[in-house]
């Protein structure tokens, strides 16, 4: 029976783990469930899994939180803050931690866990980004075992040999990022002037949270993939190419050195990915439908419009700069996002915001966490003046 703690519970991706977990109850339990500050929703799921532990990181909403437990008559422990979280993460009770946490909200934790020597289940890849160098670091402190759960990067990570000193060992030559093209694929950039937050988190494909929604419009999520690939694999960024590919089935493929490409295959559900890494090296149901080749009748792919998203570009620039770069994409594009999303920001200048955030932060070797947050602080103070300039 594992143990698990899921931090982001009442998001898209906790949600899609906690229907795998309840799916198992003889394989599967929940002893800790942590959300941002909704409380009406982490309390049905208290409800629902009873877990030990309920963690809402607005300290603000504790005393909610608190009494709908006590009315309920639920036995769950509460706790609150960003430090609740760090001690969720590293609780001895539960042997495996999903990081569902989105954006940098999620890097103490997910570290804590790395740390602890953890089953960390990674959906965060803003903790990657921002701290792969020492994310690998405190794996290695820990001896735990990091599964991804993109489904992008768990896709590679099945393709892989299930032990490898490194890709050239395997005799990999290249890891191939698959990415849907999100809602504008096949638009051109003069057509996207007047795009609306409720059109660019329109997936065609996939159900997700908002920021992450948008970030599939501008390929951002596919840049931050990129980069969470050179961490989680070891892979240069020349042996790392990204395919548009509309149908989400074939989630990536690894090609190796023999000719041989492997890919993984499937209807695009998170579950899956989940799945997989809850009972990895075993498999379960995870409730998918099985996939229906003939039905799906044809698999396109396709370079990515790199002139039109200009993000994944920004990212392959920041991967290549190294030091501080990657940190200063990612809080950027947290700000731009929060302010497209709040219409502060038209939809284009998103990608611009990190353009000139990028170039007016140098790169700087980051060798502590209190590095990390430093550059990310002064990043968003970077990007929101640029932000405000661009809506004066």
């Amino acid at each position: 029976m594992k143990t698990i703690a899921v931090l982001g519970a009442t998001g898209s991706i906790g949600a899609s783990a906690l229907d795998v977990v309840a799916r198992h109850p003889d394989l599967f339990r929940a002893g800790v469930l942590a959300a941002h500050r909704n409380v009406e929703a982490l309390a049905e799921l208290c409800a629902k899994f009873k877990p030990d532990l309920a963690v809402i990181a607005d300290a603000s909403c504790e005393a909610a939180l608190r009494d709908r437990l006590r009315d309920a008559g639920l036995p769950t422990r509460v706790a609150s803050g960003a430090q609740a979280l760090v001690e969720a993460a590293r609780d001895d009770a539960c042997d495996t931690v999903i990081a569902a946490i989105v954006g940098a909200a999620g890097l103490a934790s997910t570290l804590a866990a790395a740390r602890a020597g953890k089953r960390l289940l990674l959906a965060n890849k803003e903790a990657v980004v921002m701290a792969g160098a020492l994310l690998r670091a405190a794996l290695d402190e820990g001896g735990g075992r990091l599964l991804p759960i993109d489904s992008e990067h768990n896709a590679v990570f099945q393709c892989l040999p299930a032990e490898h000193a490194g890709l050239d060992a395997a005799g990999v030559r290249r890891i191939v990022l698959t990415a849907s093209g999100g809602p504008f694929r096949g638009r051109t950039r003069a057509s996207l002037d007047a795009i609306t937050p409720d059109m660019a988190c329109a997936h065609p494909n996939w159900r997700m949270g908002r920021k992450i929604s948008v970030d599939s419009a501008t390929l951002m999520n596919k840049g931050l993939e990129v980069i969470e690939a050179h961490f989680l694999f070891g892979a240069p960024a020349e042996a790392i190419d990204v395919v548009v590919h509309p149908q989400s089935i074939v989630h990536s493929m690894v090609e190796y050195a023999d000719g041989s490409v492997l890919a993984q295959l499937g209807n695009p559900d998170m579950r899956t990915a989940l799945a997989y890494a809850l009972a990895w090296p075993e498999r379960v149901d995870a409730g998918v439908s099985p996939l229906d080749l003939i039905a799906a009748g044809r698999l396109d792919f396709e370079a990515p419009d790199r002139e039109t998203f200009a993000c994944l570009d920004l990212a392959y620039g920041a991967l290549d700069a190294g030091g501080s770069a990657p940190i200063v994409l990612n809080a950027a594009n947290e700000e731009a996002v929060a302010a497209f999303l709040d219409g502060r920001l038209p939809f284009l200048a998103i990608a611009d915001v990190i353009e000139s955030a990028l170039e007016s932060t140098p790169s700087a070797p980051v060798d502590t966490l209190a590095d990390v947050v430093d550059v990310d602080l002064t990043a968003r103070r970077v990007a929101q003046r640029m932000i405000a300039s661009a809506k004066g």
